[in-house]
């Protein structure tokens, strides 16, 4: 690899590195620390950028309120006084608008626009495209969609009165997966600490999984549960049923399906760094 290609797949791993994953499986980017990685000295010249890219937003009729969310902070300036620090937590769509409004003449500009263009890909597909996909770009996709499906089941579950979302999803887990919990099923596939579960399974668990998520957030709303207890065995019961179903119909459990060799988070450095090398 030369200094080029170094320099494009350094740039290309500071983008991930800095990617935040908020409590409903929500990415997003920290503007202060997208900044850094776009090699802006100053605050002040990288808002201009930031607000040029809210009004690209708007002109495209997009809220920009929901991809641009304050995230300011109070920070300590000396003999206890403090100032408020702005800030912004940014989605990839965010981060896009930002790339093609930075400055040009910048090479890691070029690059985030290639990195967040790669990353922005369409959302849904057909049936028919959906069968000519490869096994990890059904993983992405499955993937994507169960992201999504987590966000509104959670927001479902908090107005069922849930405040304890580890043990919540856990429930659901468990009923699935013979009574394992999301660490117990970590620990099975071999992944390090705090590694995405998710990010490694093949696209039919992932599939599994949506099910258990949608239903799950369709069972708590049809029911109007209003108590945690009431949802997390909910959950449980739902994960359970369509355990039940696949052992019924002679399917091969989840904790049996085979743990892909590499997470998506891996396959997604790589394509990334490949398609930059082009």
């Amino acid at each position: 690899m030369n200094k080029l290609q170094e320099k494009e797949s350094y740039d290309n791993q500071n983008f991930e590195d800095i990617k935040h994953i908020d409590e409903n499986e929500n990415e997003y980017w920290y503007a202060r620390e997208l900044q850094n990685v776009l090699d802006y000295k100053e605050w002040r010249k990288f808002e201009n950028v930031i607000k040029k890219a809210k009004e690209a937003c708007e002109n495209s009729s997009i809220s920009a309120i929901d991809h641009f969310v304050g995230a300011d902070k109070m920070v300590q300036i000396g003999s206890g006084a403090e100032r408020n620090k702005k800030d912004y937590k940014l989605t990839r769509y965010a981060c896009y608008l930002i790339a093609q409004n930075g400055d040009s003449r910048k090479q890691v500009i070029a690059l985030a626009q290639t990195y967040f263009a790669i990353q922005t890909r369409k959302q849904e597909i057909s049936e028919k495209e959906y069968t000519s996909l490869t096994e990890d770009e059904r993983r992405f996709y499955q993937r994507n969609l169960t992201r999504k499906g987590n966000y509104s089941l959670n927001q479902t579950a908090k107005k069922a009165g849930v405040k304890n979302f580890d043990k919540f999803h856990n429930y659901g887990y468990k009923g699935l997966y013979n009574g394992e919990t999301a660490d117990d099923i970590a620990k099975r596939k071999g992944l390090r600490y705090r590694e995405d579960i998710l990010d490694n399974m093949g696209s039919d668990e992932l599939i599994a999984n949506l099910f258990r998520i949608s239903q799950t957030e369709q069972k708590l709303k049809r029911d109007n549960v209003q108590t945690e207890k009431e949802a997390n065995n909910t959950h449980y019961n739902i994960g359970k049923n369509i355990r039940e179903v696949i052992e019924k119909n002679g399917g091969t459990m989840p904790e049996d399906l085979p743990t892909p060799q590499k997470s998506l988070k891996q396959l997604e450095k790589e394509r990334t760094s490949k398609l930059l090398q082009k």
